[in-house]
Parts: C-alpha cells; sequence; structure tokens
C-alpha cells in the first residue's frame, strides 16, 4: 500500500502542494502558539516544554497538512468523512500532548495541579503519539482511496437550451 500512498503524492499538482504547505504552516503556528511551545509574549507555560513537544508539532503540522491538501480537487472528487473526523481527533490529541499539563483547564478542573502534573503529564506523550498515528492512519486511507479509485475525465456535457428558449 505504501507504494500506491507514494504514488498518490508524487501525482498531486501544484495546487495541492501548494494547500498542503500553506495549512502545515498554519496549523504549526495555531497549535505552536498558544500551547507556548513557540515561545511569544502572549501565552506562556508554568511548565516547560518536553523534550518530544516540539517532534509532535511538526509531524501533527505536516501530516494535518497533506491531510487537508487530500480534500483540494483533482480530478475526481472522493468524499470519505471518516478520515476528516479520525484527523480531526489526531489533531486534538496532538495539541493536548503539546500543552502545559497545568495549562490545560480541562486537566486542572478535573485533576488539580497536582494530579494534572501527576496524572496528565505522564499520559501527554502517548496522546502525541496517538494523535501522530491517527493522522497517519487518515491520510494513509484517503491517499489509498485516491490511488485506487481514480476515474477518467469526466465528459463535458453540451450544454442543453432551457424550455423557456425552445418555446420561443
Amino acid at each position: 500500500m505504501i507504494p500506491s500512498c507514494l504514488t498518490a503524492v508524487l501525482l498531486w499538482p501544484a495546487k495541492r502542494w501548494v494547500t498542503a504547505i500553506a495549512v502545515a504552516i498554519a496549523t504549526f503556528f495555531l497549535i505552536g502558539i498558544p500551547t507556548a511551545v513557540i515561545a511569544n509574549p502572549v501565552f506562556g507555560r508554568a511548565i516547560g516544554v518536553t523534550a518530544w513537544s516540539m517532534p509532535v508539532l511538526v509531524a501533527t503540522s505536516v501530516l494535518s497538512g497533506m491531510l487537508f491538501a487530500t480534500y483540494v480537487r483533482m480530478d475526481a472528487a472522493i468524499t470519505d468523512e471518516t478520515s476528516a473526523k479520525v484527523g480531526s481527533v489526531g489533531g486534538f490529541l496532538a495539541y493536548l500532548a503539546v500543552g502545559c499539563p497545568v495549562c490545560n483547564k480541562i486537566a486542572l478542573i478535573a485533576l488539580g495541579s497536582t494530579g494534572a502534573i501527576q496524572y496528565f503529564a505522564p499520559v501527554q506523550p502517548y496522546l502525541g503519539a496517538a494523535g501522530v498515528l491517527l493522522l497517519m492512519y487518515a491520510l494513509r486511507k484517503r491517499l489509498v482511496n485516491e490511488a485506487q479509485c481514480s476515474l477518467p475525465k469526466p465528459k463535458k456535457i453540451k450544454e442543453q437550451p432551457q424550455l423557456d428558449e425552445v418555446n420561443r
């Protein structure tokens, strides 16, 4: 299945590559800035950035960009809502993974600050791995479907005159 995925990616037009790059950059900043993985004056962290946060952020950004680009229409439309849902869950898990455990309001309310550090922080690398794996699964599913279901270009249909024009 990997060759068909690679073949599908290699056949992408420039429009898809531009979309993939733009979405990857946007994802990088949309996740990296509020989680303070990217240092900025607006958001801060109570606990420092972990060593695995940046690789998870980069992988999430690249995979999200590529997954989003598969929805840019080429010749034949492939509608697969499951991949979009799986990809969204993957992106959300990666967001939870790279964020500060004490800055996550849901973890803080549910577990308190000590519980967030003691119970949520050790789970974050697994959330990051699960998020990246879900994004990889969704992208693979889209690319395999694209490679296997390539349809011939539709023929242009001659425009039929409207009934009002025929009756005149």
